[in-house]
């Protein structure tokens, strides 16, 4: 039987990379805002039962009245208001589903979190990372990089060339036990001034299991398609893309 599946959707960024006074997410790809793609995808994923959207806590009514209500996005379960950084948004969303507030609660089913800034998610990668959690308890979604890559000292000179066939681009979705994600981020919030202190860097929900609960993660091919539109020059790949 199949256990219950709910996406938490990032949408909260300030689009300050892409040199531009709307953020992100909103941005026009083909017609639509940006994080439009995404929330298609999980509307009609046989994967994806509902889904927590992070935004913006100045964003809220405009998400919901003009991208949820006005494309149907009839899975979107609660729109909930982001934090400063990546990891306060996504505690944010955590916190609602271990609530028990939306309208089905997910208890021992899986959390996938996804970038609203990857409008190329499919369900091919959604129904991979669902096998794939339901083995190793937590997952992400990557591919092996194409180059060689070099690890830089703080000269700016190369230091090691680590064995590119043994490196991943990490995307997202990442997904996970929705007990043991909880657990983590709980984990993380607990202990946030000592790992503060000892100049951790938090920039993904992997790094999150792997350090707070120290249970190895599975990589999960994903798309070379699969990109987050960070600069303008990704926009342009995006249309490529679409074309």
């Amino acid at each position: 039987m199949k256990k219950r599946c709910t996406a938490v959707l990032l949408a909260a960024g300030s689009g300050s990379r892409m040199k531009s006074d709307i953020a992100k997410q909103y941005m026009l790809l083909g017609g639509k805002p940006l994080i439009w793609y995404a929330l298609h995808v999980i509307e009609e994923s046989s994967v994806i039962d509902d889904c927590v959207l992070v935004t913006g806590a100045e964003d809220i009514s405009y998400v919901q009245e003009e991208i949820v209500e006005r494309y149907g996005f009839h899975k979107v379960d609660t729109i909930v208001a982001g934090g400063k950084e990546r990891y306060d948004s996504v505690y944010q969303a955590l916190k609602v589903i271990e609530s028990g507030e939306m309208r089905v609660r997910n208890r021992d089913g899986y959390v996938f979190i996804h970038d609203g800034a990857r409008p190329f998610l499919t369900e091919d990668i959604l129904r991979r990372d669902y096998e794939a959690v339901k083995t190793f308890r937590a997952c992400v979604t990557g591919m092996p990089v194409k180059d060689t890559i070099k690890l830089a000292g703080q000269d700016g000179c190369a230091v090691q060339t680590p064995d590119r066939n043994f490196v991943w681009q990490i995307q997202t979705p990442q997904v996970f036990e929705t007990a043991l994600i909880i657990e983590a981020y709980k984990k993380l919030t607990k202990e946030k001034e000592r790992w503060q202190a000892e100049g951790m860097s938090i920039t993904d929900d992997a790094m999150v299991v792997e350090n707070f609960m120290f249970l190895p993660v599975k990589l999960v091919q994903g798309s070379y398609q699969n990109i987050k539109i960070t600069t303008p020059e990704d926009l342009v790949i995006a249309e490529a893309f679409l074309a």
